[in-house]
């Protein structure tokens, strides 16, 4: 069933779905379009709304960059690298290749996002390079949704950017319930660990559904396509036979990055041992930081890292403006008010946490970013759930769970992934929206459970 309902969804995805940039600029539209029709505000204050948005979000712009910067890195560090190497040859059969990838890339996720986007990539490529070897006929679009899919279940672990936000002090939510929310009542409360098995599964048993079946279409790795040496890419050398310098030798030397990373350690025990588990999106990309200072062998080769990834970021940073525009159209009009008040208006005790679900899903499409996303629609929704005596941290992650979910048709998040695969989006949200369809499922589910 699942993989005849993907058949026509690929097909619109290659014919109709738009490059991610062309997606964006035709969202801000649609916004403009909404915020003139249903609300007060005239083309003079929507313009004025969306220009002065184009430079919000910038802190958390740099914390987004740096997590799937760092994510990167540590993914082509040596030993993650040979790791990954190692991973490519488990699969046996192609379906076990598909469920593979989506189950580490959906663990990568749970880590950190950007890390889950990067693995997803690296490992379909070793995954594809492998199978070839061996003579598995792998269809390599959906090796890389596979991956993706996987990344539907980021926000609920240790990188989600709306419940660390609510465990942050000072932050909104503290000020508006009066403490903070744990991560232990959000990210580790029993019924996310339970959604989380229960998702990744269904995650995988689609992907694997969705496998080519005998005489049907396989586009496989192209050759000579696979991972870049991780000693490519040095510097040129001016100094001819005359051998290294003084400096070139320090900076060929691990003392410097292993100095680095065991201060940045030093600062994460005693930040753990004085704050307890508290997490933020500071902490968790020095944890990722320190770990990719421990693991390189020198500052050289961090550079080389540094410039690899840095390609990977360029595409989000480019586009982050624009849907910081939509969000400042949405925000200033009151138009994303409109949407979260009207579910608001239909819930009650038992449904606040899946309609914060379903809002969240809806706004993600316009605003693919967790963090500003949250800082807009989570007031509204914890209001609510002070009004009608929910749990916020229902809420809190009900909202957490739209913006994951609707991430599988919106081609914000894929750019990085689809960079590294060397692919277009038409070739993979195809596959991704079916995945969208049966996680929809389990995510209502848990709200509607843990509502009761």
């Amino acid at each position: 069933m699942l993989k005849t309902l993907s058949r026509p969804l690929v097909r619109l995805g290659e014919r109709y779905l738009p490059g991610a940039l062309t997606f964006a600029v035709v969202l801000t539209a649609v916004v403009a379009v909404l915020a003139l029709t249903l609300t007060d505000s005239g083309p003079v204050e929507v313009t004025r709304a969306w220009g002065d948005g184009l430079i919000g979000l910038l802190a958390f712009m740099t914390q987004m960059a740096l997590v799937l910067l760092l994510g990167h890195m540590l993914a082509n560090t040596g030993p993650v690298r040979r790791l990954l190497t190692a991973a490519g040859n488990v699969p046996r059969t192609p379906a076990q290749a598909y469920g593979f990838v989506a189950l580490c890339a959906a663990i990568a996720s749970l880590i950190t996002w950007g890390l889950g986007l990067v693995v997803a990539a690296l490992l379909s490529i070793e995954v594809a390079e492998s199978g070839r070897r061996r003579g598995l006929k792998l269809h390599f679009p959906l090796l890389v949704a596979s991956g993706y899919s996987g990344f539907v279940v980021w926000h609920m672990g240790y990188s989600g950017s709306g419940p660390l936000a609510a465990a942050t002090p000072g932050s909104f939510v503290e000020s508006q319930v009066g403490r903070i929310i744990p991560v232990t009542e959000t990210i580790f409360s029993w019924w996310n660990l339970v959604g989380i098995v229960v998702a990744v599964a269904v995650v995988v048993a689609t992907v694997v559904a969705m496998r080519p079946g005998p005489g049907e279409k396989v586009v496989e790795l192209p050759e000579g396509a696979r991972l870049s040496d991780p000693e490519e890419g040095g510097l040129i050398d001016t100094h001819g036979d005359e051998g290294p310098t003084p400096a070139e030798r320090l900076d060929s030397s691990r003392i410097i990055t292993l100095a680095l990373g065991l201060a940045l350690l030093a600062y994460l025990v005693i930040w753990y041992s004085q704050e307890g588990f508290a997490l933020t999106l500071d902490i968790v990309n020095w944890t990722f930081l320190c770990l990719v200072m421990l693991l390189v062998r020198s500052p050289a080769e961090l550079g080389r890292l540094v410039v690899s990834a840095a390609r990977n970021v360029g595409d989000i940073l480019l586009q982050y403006p624009l849907y910081a525009g939509i969000l400042g159209m949405m925000t200033a009009t009151g138009l994303i008010e409109i949407f979260a008040d009207f579910f608001v208006g239909i819930a009650n005790e038992h449904t606040l946490g899946l309609w914060a679900f379903l809002s969240g899903g809806l706004i993600n499409l316009f605003v693919p970013s967790g963090g500003g996303q949250f800082a807009v629609q989570a007031p509204i929704f914890l209001d609510a759930a002070n009004q009608l005596g929910v749990d916020p941290a229902i809420v809190i992650m009900g909202v957490a769970y739209g913006d994951q979910w609707t991430n599988m048709i919106q081609p914000f998040w894929a750019l990085p992934l689809l960079a590294i695969a060397r692919l277009r989006t038409s070739d993979v949200l195809g596959y991704t929206a079916v995945t969208m369809l049966t996680t929809g499922v389990v995510f209502a589910g848990i709200m509607l459970v843990a509502s009761l």
